[in-house]
């Protein structure tokens, strides 16, 4: 499968995020799935790049033109998409992924994961997002979609378009692999 991974260009947060990130990019690869991201060299986007490339993975970058001018293309893309802008590297990364990861992130990663359920729900498309919940940090964004929904402000449960994994073997269970 191509997986996309949205998730954050910031180097400076919880060192856990890595390890937990560089634990998916080893998974992924090894269990023979293209990595689709940003093409960002910093953060997440790198280590999560770098540990599937680095075990034979291959990867797919969807590259703005800004990150390109400022010089920051990850060295671990194996496959490169030039695009003009956030919109278009999303489109892109919708147009070549089975299924969306999300990793933790900022307001860049929130607009990715409501364009893709968004999108969804109007039947673009059936594609999923996952939220990898690790060391809860989508328990607050959890907290909300919960509070939407009860209030009557969602058609359908989010659960038809986001999903919540807490480890490596819910994801596997959420996209069909049996092995880990």
């Amino acid at each position: 499968m191509n997986i996309a991974i949205f998730c954050s260009a910031n180097s400076d947060i919880d060192p856990r995020f890595f390890h937990f990130t560089e634990e998916l990019g080893v998974w992924l690869a090894e269990n023979g799935h293209t990595v689709v991201f940003g093409g960002c060299d910093v953060g997440l986007m790198e280590c999560v790049a770098r540990s599937a490339h680095n075990v034979g993975g291959r990867t797919m970058g969807m590259i703005p033109t800004k990150v390109e001018e400022r010089g920051h293309v990850s060295k671990y893309v194996d496959v490169e998409f030039r695009c003009d802008n956030l919109s278009d590297r999303k489109d892109l990364m919708l147009a070549h992924s089975d299924v969306v990861i999300a990793l933790p992130g900022g307001i860049g990663t929130l607009d990715e994961i409501f364009t893709v359920a968004a999108s969804a729900t109007i039947g673009y498309h059936a594609k999923k997002v996952i939220l990898y919940n690790m060391d809860g940090f989508w328990q607050p964004l959890i907290a909300l979609l919960d509070s939407l929904q009860n209030r009557g402000l969602m058609r359908e449960p989010y659960s038809s378009h986001i999903m919540v994994a807490n480890s490596l073997e819910d994801i596997a269970g959420m996209i069909g692999e049996e092995r880990l």
